[in-house]
């Protein structure tokens, strides 16, 4: 039966109506998904906190819902600018790595159980309940009557080209997949690096996606940049070949014997990424199951299972010794801010865009159905930003 036949949140709306809703955001939502990087801080929300961003994000999501439909949300997780300014309004600190597990668990936690009513679900989490990811999209995907191998395979897929493929130093310790009744997703993942203490967030969109190995994220948002080794930038297009080409061509014994001779070389200066820190003989393992794949594409060798990054980096390298295609070191990441900063970089605050967010934030809260003192304390919070 059609999902706004038996939606109670969507019940006022023919499904033709519906339909042309659908249609009119798919063609102006929002493109610009990527990253974003935020300092590592621990500790977690207190109960009182979390209990009310729960309450607070299920009647945010249900007036987006009643106006513009499920996929709309979708669009909205895909936005970094947009997630972050939810993070906000929810009470959770702005700049902080913890909005980004934080916020994706207490909106879990308010459609949970009430998925098949808002047309919307969100699987996975941080830690151990990431892994749980593909057994949670089939449980609810079942109930949604979604169907869920395109969206299970959308998860290990992001999750294989943010910590794989785009070799940049955050290690992935969050991953949160939100889809509509319609096969529509987002993908919200984090990754922490040690060294700098910062987590970067990456985010996917399925109706923007091309192609998941080249150029899949169509905006980056970054504080700083990383000496990166990018897969799926458009310049490295041969550079995939090529390491598909050495698979297909060599036995895993040759590739071996390759990669020693390489360590030995003197390497150009433009190789920050090198092998000097990856111990040739563990790879073999790796390397031999890519081989016995026959991969036919760059995107089935990087399905194939136990295929990590060290093992990626070696074929990638001596691919580019032996056939001699370039890489790309390019951070996909770049600086951007939604409204400016205060000191006018990287350009002056716009007060008149910065108004119109505070005031449809307010007609927001307004709109939900939480007690007045709850509404009230909201309210407090966004006017700081009028002093």
């Amino acid at each position: 039966m059609p999902f706004c036949h038996t939606n109670p949140i969507l019940c006022n709306t023919t499904e033709n109506t519906y339909r042309l809703k659908v249609k009119e955001e798919r063609r102006c939502k929002i493109k610009r998904t990527g990253t974003a990087n935020l300092p590592l801080h621990g500790g977690k929300a207190p109960a009182w906190l979390f209990n009310r961003m729960v309450k607070l994000s299920r009647e945010i999501i249900r007036i987006m819902v009643e106006d513009h439909g499920p996929e709309a949300v979708v669009s909205r997780f895909s936005d970094p600018f947009w997630f972050q300014a939810l993070g906000c309004l929810l009470g959770f600190d702005w700049h902080s790595s913890g909005l980004t597990t934080t916020l994706t668990g207490a909106v879990k936690e308010a459609l949970k159980g009430r998925e098949k009513d808002f047309g919307l679900a969100i699987a996975g989490g941080k830690g151990k309940v990431s892994r749980n990811t593909p057994d949670e999209v089939e449980r609810i995907g079942k109930v949604m009557g979604t169907d869920p191998e395109p969206l299970i395979y959308a998860s290990k897929m992001s999750a294989k080209v943010d910590n794989t493929a785009v070799q940049d130093g955050y290690q992935l310790y969050h991953h949160t997949i939100i889809f509509s009744y319609t096969g529509e997703w987002s993908v919200v993942q984090q990754g922490m690096n040690q060294e700098n203490r910062y987590a970067r967030r990456y985010h996917w969109l399925s109706s923007t996606l091309s192609s998941f190995v080249e150029e899949p994220h169509t905006a980056v948002l970054s504080q700083k940049k990383e000496i990166t080794l990018n897969m799926v930038a458009k310049e490295s297009s041969k550079a995939r070949k090529g390491v598909v080409s050495l698979t297909n061509e060599l036995s895993p014994d040759r590739i071996m014997e390759e990669m020693k001779r390489i360590q030995n070389l003197h390497m150009p200066e433009r190789h920050f990424i090198t092998m000097k820190d990856v111990n040739i003989d563990r790879l073999k393992k790796g390397i031999t199951k890519v081989c016995e794949t026959i991969p036919e594409d760059f995107q089935r060798l990087l399905e194939t299972p136990g295929l990590g990054p060290k093992t990626l980096r070696a074929l990638a390298l001596t691919a580019e010794v032996l056939y001699g295609t370039p890489l790309s070191f390019k951070d996909p990441a770049r600086f951007s801010f939604a409204h400016g900063g205060k000191d006018g970089h990287p350009f002056p605050v716009d007060r008149e865009i910065y108004d119109s967010t505070i005031e449809t934030l307010r007609e927001i809260t307004r709109r939900t159905r939480l007690s007045p003192k709850d509404k009230d304390g909201i309210n407090r919070r966004l006017s700081v930003f009028y002093g």
